[in-house]
């Protein structure tokens, strides 16, 4: 997606003078971040520059002391993370959340299974097994994603299989941002490539991605926008290129000061 777009598009999701503090501790102080449909925005900072608190404080997990959340320009209250998963939002973290004893199938309809008629008790309603085996084959194949099996533990898969089935299971339900918590980690080249084609392809399909990565040639390669964060503190903003590198890295380790 391109700048000029970008401007010119309402936000999709806004965070406003955000702040949280554990105790003594500020771990956001005053932070404004806005992410646009069809972009991917990078979240930036060393270990502590309060990254992981922000996405948990959209995503639910934690609630912000003060400051405001809007998405589509209004105003919403996130106090779980089911508020924010209807709200459109969802998150995959570093652990990926998988049961490892589950095929992928399971590990997409695990809490949303699919099971019918309305009319039965939720405990006798029988699983629409089949429906969910179509619909995750619809999500696989719509972004791309090649699996060994779906009838496989998701335990016995490679750590870039697993990481995609976390991610298609995100894009599957997200319909507005997908957030992402160091989504190449520990993988190696290859996967950490497929990995990256998938979230140019959540791009491409309109959604808004929100990246959190230390992998500074993978922000480079994916990333429309990235915001350095350092002590809890919003410390700039810059369009990755090749001409920008010296200057990101510069706001991540201080330099820029």
């Amino acid at each position: 997606m391109s700048a000029v777009l970008s401007e010119r598009a309402a936000a999709v999701l806004s965070v406003r003078d955000a702040i949280k503090r554990f105790g003594g501790v500020t771990a956001l102080d005053g932070i404004d971040l806005e992410v646009h449909a069809g972009e991917v925005l990078a979240l930036l900072g060393d270990n502590g520059a309060g990254k992981t608190t922000l996405i948990k404080c959209v995503s639910g997990a934690l609630r912000l002391d003060s400051g405001s959340i809007s998405m589509d320009g209004v105003e919403v209250a996130i106090h779980s993370p089911r508020d924010a998963q209807a709200l459109g939002i969802e998150t995959v973290y570093q652990d990926l959340a998988l049961f490892d004893n589950l095929n992928p199938i399971d590990n997409f309809y695990a809490g949303r299974e699919l099971a019918g008629p309305g009319w039965v008790p939720r405990s006798l309603r029988v699983l629409r097994r089949r429906r969910m085996r179509d619909a995750t084959e619809e999500v696989l194949e719509r972004f791309q994603v090649v699996l060994p099996q779906l009838d496989g533990t998701v335990g016995l898969m490679s750590g870039g299989q697993r990481q995609a089935v976390a991610v298609s299971r995100a894009a599957a339900f997200a319909s507005k941002v997908v957030i992402l918590d160091e989504p190449t980690a520990a993988l190696g080249v290859r996967e950490s490539r497929k990995v990256l084609d998938l979230i140019l392809r959540l791009r491409d399909e309109g959604t808004a991605v929100i990246v959190v990565s230390h992998a500074m040639d993978h922000v480079m390669e994916v990333a429309d926008r990235a915001v350095v964060m350092r002590r809890g503190r919003k410390v700039g903003e810059v369009v990755p290129s090749a001409e920008t590198y010296h200057e990101i890295v510069s706001l991540i380790v201080g330099g820029a000061d």
